[in-house]
């Protein structure tokens, strides 16, 4: 890798272990974390961002380890990364690896370290991406590099896609790429990125581990009232600021009616499962999944925001002066549509917003899911359980989405799989888009050996299985420190 800044670890010199990966690997996805953070990508949406720094450096490391990268762009700045990694067995459908290069805005003077420092203090690596997600590209570019120093092959190819624009539309990333670079992803079947396979801890010691097999569709709205304008001293039955408030008080507090898919099923038969409780009846009413969602416990928040559509007001615009009774007045809604639900959706904000009130689609994407059955998925799974011995792994579908969206676009399955063992009281759901973004140096190196172990077997009809590490710790690097929370 080009000469970079190597942060002081707090956690002691890594040790080789036996095979592939060296104690290189485990200082490289550290130092390439803290490095990628210190790259302002800041996206602040409408087109206002520039990954193409951080880029450049991904493209450097790929180029030295002899991996071809390619950059492409369709607006200057906005620079996405694109390379592949030859498997051995050119019959076997190829995997994409993609990550996010971009970050929303973070304010300073809100946080403990500046969140562009890539600090890396007591075992933690702290700024804006150390979740989200350049931890998880940082960990594809040290794994890519440490094969090649070790002149290990994958069994399928794999795809290596670092994107722009993940944060607002993807219109410069994953969405350019599907439209006009089609053929950078020719054969691939599967694609695995950001959001599952973190540690959760469920209570009474069960770690979980959830792997996202499906996601809710965006569907980012904008209503707009129209009334009569007027004078703000006199009656007006035609107010459109009233008329908006309306519409925005019913989307509100409707309460959308349950829709199990499959994946989320699936999740909860086997939380159902492992806390000993009665699986639902395939018939089961509202009421029934909310009181198996109660028993649940701790464990409820991974499934709770995807049994359900939603869509909550987030802004509101009106007028220009308190005397002034404006023509119009607007307001936007993050909606969430559930595989299969899309036409409740529409019907139901045609009913909520009544008809004084127009609404459209402001951003839309379609919702998602993976088989949770799959080869990939057992593979994912069983690579947990193998380096976190008495945890379970289980399927959930993700509230938000990715650009997996994009990538379904050509036939990619996609599935949610950043490995990270996280430590007790680490609220890592909160450090999304959160102040104080952080991530423990323990939980990189468990992911370069789970997500080593999940590609070197990574479920491809024919694949061998994988000739990483045997035990949990035959290839980590020594931990002294432990990870702030």
């Amino acid at each position: 890798m080009a000469e970079h800044h190597t942060p002081q670890h707090g956690t002691g010199q890594p040790r080789s272990g036996p095979g592939h990966l060296d104690a290189q690997v485990f200082e490289e996805v550290v130092t390439a974390t803290s490095e990628l953070i210190r790259f302002d990508t800041t996206n602040r949406g409408g087109g206002d961002g520039n990954e193409r720094q951080a880029a450049e450096y991904v493209a450097a490391g790929l180029a030295d380890a002899g991996i071809q990268p390619r950059l492409l762009e369709k607006k200057a700045g906005r620079t996405n990364v694109v390379a592949r990694i030859e498997g051995t067995d050119p019959s076997a459908g190829a995997l994409l690896l993609h990550g996010h290069l971009d970050v929303v805005p973070a304010e300073p003077a809100d946080w403990t370290v500046h969140p562009f420092s890539g600090e890396v203090r007591d075992g933690v690596v702290w700024g804006r991406g150390a979740i989200d997600m350049k931890n998880a590209d940082a960990m594809a570019l040290s794994l890519a590099r440490a094969w090649a120093r070790a002149g290990v092959r994958p069994p399928r190819d794999i795809v290596l896609a670092f994107t722009a624009d993940e944060e607002d539309s993807a219109e410069f990333g994953s969405d350019f790429l599907v439209q006009e670079h089609p053929d950078l992803f020719e054969g691939c079947t599967e694609g695995i990125s950001e959001s599952g396979a973190f540690t959760f801890h469920a209570g009474q010691g069960m770690r979980l581990y959830p792997v996202a097999a499906g996601e809710r569709g965006t569907a980012w709205l904008r209503l707009t009232a129209r009334g009569r304008a007027g004078h703000g001293s006199k009656v007006n039955r035609a107010n459109a600021v009233s008329r908006l408030a309306a519409a925005v008080h019913r989307i509100g507090e409707h309460e959308w009616p349950v829709r199990l898919t499959p994946t989320v099923r699936a999740a909860l038969d086997r939380l159902a499962e492992l806390h000993g409780l009665r699986a639902l009846p395939a018939d089961a009413k509202d009421a029934e999944v909310d009181a198996l969602l109660t028993q649940l416990g701790p464990a409820a928040a991974l499934i709770e925001p995807t049994v359900r559509n939603s869509a909550n007001p987030t802004v509101l615009e009106a007028g220009y002066k308190v005397n002034v009774i404006p023509g119009t007045a607007t307001a936007r809604v993050d909606g969430r549509m559930l595989p299969g639900a899309e036409e409740e959706f529409h019907a139901t904000l045609d009913e909520l917003t009544g008809p004084d009130v127009r609404w459209e689609f402001q951003h839309r994407e379609i919702p998602l899911q993976a088989p949770v059955d799959s080869p990939l998925f057992a593979a994912m799974s069983e690579a947990l359980e193998h380096f976190d011995p008495g945890a379970h792994a289980v399927p959930y579908c993700m509230s938000g989405g990715t650009d997996a969206k994009q990538f379904s676009r050509l036939g990619i399955v996609g599935y949610g799989f950043t490995p990270l063992k996280l430590p007790e009281g680490f609220d890592y759901q909160a450090l999304f888009h959160g102040v104080d973004e952080r991530v423990p140096v323990e939980a990189l190196h468990f992911g370069i050996r789970v997500l080593d172990r999940t590609l070197l077997g990574s479920g491809a009809p024919g694949a061998d299985p994988a000739p990483a590490a045997d035990s949990p710790r035959s290839s980590a690097p020594d931990a002294t420190a432990t990870a702030g929370g």
